[in-house]
């Protein structure tokens, strides 16, 4: 089995940007009033304008994950919005994306102007749930589904202007040819040609699935990539097996998905680059062998 890593020690786990919507731990805190100053950074609580703009009136507590820069009060979750264009693209799909027995999703809040920003803040309702790593062929499934709910949009531009490490990994994964060394190296001379339908995909998914007892999944924290669905899959077997010790028997059980050695190839390159490190952590090393020996 592939060793388990903590959060603390992943610079390249899933998306640092974290959990938006997740349910209360043990590690959530109140915030006294006078610490209601910050700006959109995150790093402060909401500012008592963007409170009163999504309409929240409850104390304020962080959450776990986001940066440490997602606040709950009572039912409403908000956190710096990352982007505004893909901010008010993102709110205006899952506001109308119709309710569906397989999976749940994060309702954006409007602010009391009508739009899905204030002061560069974002909120949404809040939905029950906790994050299972260990649960990645759910996480797989929850996926699918919600993939098969946003089949029919349409690219959107922002894809082509985003700057962050993930877009720059996604573009190395999947673009041409570069100069590159160790393990990035030989990952990219693995590469053949994919011949597979892209579509939108949420790119970080293991994390970002929430399990509550009676209920469907929940989906939060969508960062949208115009990829084949699975391999959305494929990022989320990468991540288990880099930093939460699932078996490599995952890799088997998803193995009839189309391209999938590929897929998978892509996926570390798109984890790995977004570390922007001259090496691969050393967690990522038994996953490159075993995807290159497949």
């Amino acid at each position: 089995m592939l060793p388990a890593q903590n959060a603390e020690d992943c610079p390249g786990s899933p998306d640092p940007r974290g959990p938006m919507m997740s349910a209360p731990n043990a590690e959530d805190r109140p915030v006294p009033g006078d610490a209601l100053s910050g700006s959109a950074d995150g790093r402060s609580a909401p500012t008592e304008s963007v409170l009163v703009a999504f309409g929240a009136t409850e104390p304020v507590r962080r959450l776990a994950g986001g940066k440490d820069g997602t606040w709950r009060s009572g039912g409403i979750v908000l956190k710096p919005a990352e982007g505004v264009a893909e901010t008010i693209w993102r709110c205006g799909v899952l506001d109308t994306l119709p309710e569906s027995p397989e999976f749940r999703i994060a309702r954006p809040v409007r602010a009391r102007d009508g739009g899905w920003l204030a002061d560069g803040w974002e909120a949404a309702w809040f939905v029950a749930g906790d994050a299972d790593p260990r649960r990645v062929d759910d996480v797989i499934n929850a996926g699918a589904a919600f993939h098969r709910a946003i089949a029919a949009l349409p690219r959107p531009s922002f894809l082509d202007t985003r700057t962050d490490p993930w877009a720059y990994g996604d573009r190395l994964a999947w673009g041409p040819s570069r100069t590159e060394s160790g393990g990035l190296a030989q990952l990219l001379a693995a590469r053949r040609p994919v011949d597979l339908p892209a579509q939108l995909v949420h790119g970080d998914l293991l994390g970002n699935v929430l399990f509550a007892a009676g209920q469907p999944p929940a989906i939060i924290d969508w960062p949208a990539y115009w990829r084949p669905p699975a391999w959305a899959a494929a990022v989320a077997v990468v991540d288990a097996l880099c930093w939460h010790g699932v078996h490599p028997s995952a890799v088997d059980r998803w193995s009839h998905l189309s391209d999938w050695r590929q897929l998978l190839i892509r996926a570390l390159v798109f984890r790995i680059a977004a570390d922007r490190t001259a090496e691969p952590h050393e967690a990522y090393l038994p996953v490159v062998d075993l995807v290159l020996g497949l």
